[in-house]
């Protein structure tokens, strides 16, 4: 009987030694990698104190990844177009309306974009954009424009700009404008980021949005720039039966759409 037991005892301290024996699990290894920050300038031409400039930073800085530089005339600039001011500018730390930090720079629109991108700024960005402006920048008008001339300042640099425009002191213009800045921003966010917009020179995007006395713009539509004049830039009805299909960004803004066109650098 002793023996028995004593065999017992061995077969189950064998089978405890083989249950206390070390495992090993494999951990699989997984790596991320973060998202591409996304760097913008933005400027103007009615100043960096203008509400539409601080709408739009507004709605940039709601965007993911992405950083917004802010680098506007001192003061308003309306109707400067691609005017530039010869030898050193004079920039000024200031804040915005809405309390974003700020560049004011003492010059025309263009000046503001020339001294960022000319050294002013560490970071180079991947899009230029300016506005909001109040009031259309369409047709003829366009060349006028020191929003649409600080988005070219830009473009002549490489890098890709977009203008955005509303009607005047419309609040919800702005905001409209805005909004539609972020969607192109996100429609385009893969280009930007990996250069291939960034030509010499880059490509310009112009967007208007109708001042509406009733209704909302009928939505966006790709249209190229008249060489004209706009007829009349008054608000619109825009809950109106829609009128027929705009040819050109007059007709766009007149009708009650909005309007993005490619004008280049003019």
């Amino acid at each position: 009987m002793l023996a028995v037991v004593a065999l017992v005892g061995l077969v189950a301290a064998c089978s405890s030694d083989d249950d206390s024996s070390p495992t090993t699990t494999a951990t699989e290894k997984t790596t991320t990698t973060a998202p591409k920050k996304l760097t913008i300038l933005v400027s103007n031409d009615d100043g960096v104190g203008a509400e539409g400039i601080d709408a739009l930073v507004n709605a940039l800085k709601k965007m993911p990844d992405t950083e917004v530089i802010v680098s506007a005339p001192a003061t308003n600039q309306s109707g400067a177009g691609g005017k530039t001011t010869p030898g050193e500018l004079t920039a000024t730390p200031t804040t915005m309306i809405s309390g974003t930090d700020a560049t004011g720079v003492a010059g025309f629109p263009a000046d503001s974009v020339a001294w960022a991108l000319d050294g002013g700024i560490e970071q180079k960005p991947q899009l230029v954009v300016t506005g909001v402006n109040s009031g259309q920048n369409i047709g003829a008008f366009i060349a006028l424009s020191g929003t649409v001339g600080a988005a070219r300042a830009g473009a002549q640099r490489g890098i890709p700009a977009l203008a955005v425009s509303a009607g005047i002191n419309d609040a919800e213009g702005y905001a409209e404008a805005a909004a539609l800045a972020v969607k192109w921003i996100e429609e385009h966010r893969a280009a930007l980021l990996d250069g291939s917009m960034a030509t010499t020179p880059a490509s310009v995007t112009n967007i208007n949005v109708p001042a509406c006395s009733a209704g909302t713009p009928r939505g966006l539509v790709e249209v190229p720039a008249s060489s004209q004049p706009p007829a009349d830039l008054n608000p619109v009805d825009c809950s109106a039966p829609a009128p027929p299909a705009p040819t050109d960004d007059n007709g766009a803004i007149a009708g009650g759409w909005a309007s993005i066109s490619d004008i280049g650098m003019g």
